[in-house]
């Protein structure tokens, strides 16, 4: 979410250079165009949040939302909201936790060259829950560091990230040092204002016990791999939608969701989605 508002604002600018660049060769004096607001927002309506691969709200559609400042020193801060249902589908003892809030700052620059910004941040995840019962699960809430490169190859974008949990991650116990990295990329295809969309990423889980069993000790294979493959198509006006097919090999057994923690929550599947950008 936040490359998405980072790229409206990359877009906003560069709109208004290319008048300033104009007015000075122009005839007649042009009218100054707006100035690009360092303020952003977004609305979403989803068919499935699907976070690192895994479904968030039980195949259950979603709504989200947020809104980020990027100062022109590199310097943001934001927040992104979603409405899930993982917490309480997975504690049977009543907990409610129906919304996630995510807080993060950083420092996003073009220290290279342009096209290629390095973006530095920390991330708060935040679940305002009712109920909470830490003799079932740890406290989801969760911090993660994050450093990530960011690059353009004429129509391919995209960017490398590393992210680092400085805590327990989603209530998983011993599991601070958990590290995510990842890598997307997006092919303007020139056609129709679509674009390719590609993304895969490994969840290390760290701080996991051997499991025994009668054929011995062998590892608790919880952590796993994500991908997707996908298409967005930009209207304009800050409309846009994508279209994707989104899967991991996570483990079966252990990601579950559900009132009856019976279905698999890592399982493939198509996904929709709609964002207004404002």
């Amino acid at each position: 979410m936040k490359t998405i508002q980072k790229t409206a604002i990359a877009l906003a600018a560069s709109g208004l250079f290319a008048t300033a660049a104009f007015a000075q060769t122009a005839p007649a004096a042009a009218p100054e165009a707006p100035e690009a607001s360092p303020v952003t927002a977004n609305v979403t309506l989803t068919n499935d949040y699907r976070y690192r691969g895994i479904t968030q709200t039980n195949y259950m559609p979603a709504v989200q939302g947020g809104f980020d400042y990027a100062h022109e020193s590199g310097l943001y801060i934001g927040n992104w909201n979603s409405t899930i249902s993982w917490i309480s589908d997975q504690n049977p003892v009543g907990t409610s936790a129906p919304l996630e809030m995510d807080f993060y700052a950083g420092f996003k620059k073009e220290l290279i060259a342009p096209g290629f910004a390095s973006d530095f941040g920390v991330l708060q995840y935040y679940y305002p829950a009712k109920g909470f019962s830490s003799s079932f699960m740890q406290n989801p809430n969760s911090t993660e560091l994050y450093a990530a490169q960011n690059f353009t190859f004429g129509a391919l974008t995209g960017f490398v990230k590393l992210s680092y949990a400085v805590t327990t991650l989603f209530g998983i116990p011993n599991s601070s040092g958990s590290m995510y990295p990842d890598l997307t990329l997006n092919y303007d295809t020139g056609i129709w204002g679509l674009t390719a969309n590609g993304h895969i990423g490994y969840q290390y889980i760290a701080g996991q016990p051997n499991t025994t069993t009668g054929y011995g000790t062998t590892p608790n294979n919880i952590s796993y791999t994500d991908w997707k493959l996908g298409m967005t198509k930009d209207f304009g006006g800050g409309l846009s939608a994508q279209v994707s097919y989104i899967s991991t090999n996570a483990n079966p057994t252990w990601y579950q969701t559900g009132g009856n923690q019976t279905t698999w929550a890592g399982r493939g599947g198509a996904n929709f989605s709609v964002t207004k950008a404002f």
